[in-house]
C-alpha cells in the first residue's frame, strides 16, 4: 500500500489550530530561499545523462508515482499563494517545479510514459492524489494558519514517501540522487513552514514523521546545494 493513502486520511483530519487575533504574516518573513538552489539542480541533470540499470516495477511505480506527488505539492502551493497572497508559497511552488522536473527527466531517460503531460493545475492522474489535491485545498483555503499546516503536512508525509521510495532502488544511484535532492527540499520547506508558525504564536507538533527525525530537521540549518 502506498503511503498516500495514509496521507489522504489522515490529513482530511488535519487538526485546526486556532491562533488569538487576525493573522498578519510579514512577507520579508515569509520569503522563503529557493532552498535547493540552481547549484543541486544542476547537479543532478548532470547524473541524469544515461540510465543506469533495468528498474524494478516497485522503482517505475515510485517514479510515476513522485512525479504527482510532486506536481500536487506544487499546484497547492500555486493556489495558496492566489489566496493568501503570502511569498512563502510562491517561492516553494517554484522549488517544487524543479522537484517534478527532476523526475520527469528520469521517467524520459527510462522510457516511462509521463503521468502528468499536459495536466492543468489541480489535475491528476492518480485518483487518491486527485482527491487529496481537492481536500488540501479546501484545507488550506479555510484560513492563513490553515494553509501553513498544510504545507507543512504535505512536506512530512512527502519525505516518507520519498524514504519509502529510495529504499526500493536496486543500485540505480541517477534514481537515489535525484531522491536525496527532493528530500534535501522537502527538509527545507518543512523548516521554512514551521518557522512562519512559530512567527505567529503557533508550536508546531510533527503529525506523522518521527518526533526524532522531525527534531533533528527543525535544529539543523537550511541545506544547500
Amino acid at each position: 500500500m502506498k503511503n498516500s493513502n495514509i496521507f489522504i486520511l489522515s490529513l482530511l483530519l488535519l487538526p485546526l489550530i486556532s491562533a488569538c487575533g487576525e493573522t498578519s504574516v510579514d512577507d520579508t518573513a515569509l520569503t522563503a530561499v529557493n532552498e535547493r538552489g540552481p547549484s543541486s539542480g544542476n547537479q543532478g541533470t548532470q547524473l541524469l545523462s544515461s540510465p543506469q540499470g533495468e528498474l524494478s516495477q516497485l522503482e517505475i511505480d515510485g517514479l510515476i508515482y513522485m512525479r504527482e506527488e510532486e506536481k500536487l505539492a506544487h499546484d497547492i502551493y500555486i493556489v495558496l499563494y492566489d489566496t493568501w497572497g503570502q511569498n512563502i508559497f510562491i517561492n516553494i511552488a517554484a522549488s517544487e517545479t524543479t522537484h517534478t522536473e527532476a523526475i520527469l527527466q528520469l521517467l524520459n531517460n527510462y522510457g516511462i510514459d509521463d503521468p502528468v503531460e499536459d495536466n492543468a493545475i489541480g489535475v491528476f492522474t492518480d485518483p487518491g492524489l486527485q482527491s487529496l489535491n481537492d481536500a488540501l485545498v479546501d484545507e488550506g483555503s479555510a484560513s492563513l494558519n490553515n494553509a501553513l499546516l498544510v504545507g507543512a503536512a504535505i512536506e512530512e508525509i512527502d519525505m516518507l514517501d520519498i524514504q519509502l521510495y529510495i529504499d526500493q532502488v536496486e543500485g540505480n544511484d541517477d534514481i537515489v540522487q535525484v531522491y536525496e535532492n527532493l528530500l534535501k527540499g522537502s527538509r527545507n520547506h518543512l523548516r521554512s513552514f514551521v518557522s512562519n508558525l512559530d512567527s505567529q504564536g503557533i508550536t508546531y507538533s510533527p503529525q506523522y514523521m518521527d518526533d526524532d527525525d522531525y527534531d533533528d530537521i527543525i535544529n539543523s540549518p537550511m541545506e544547500k546545494g
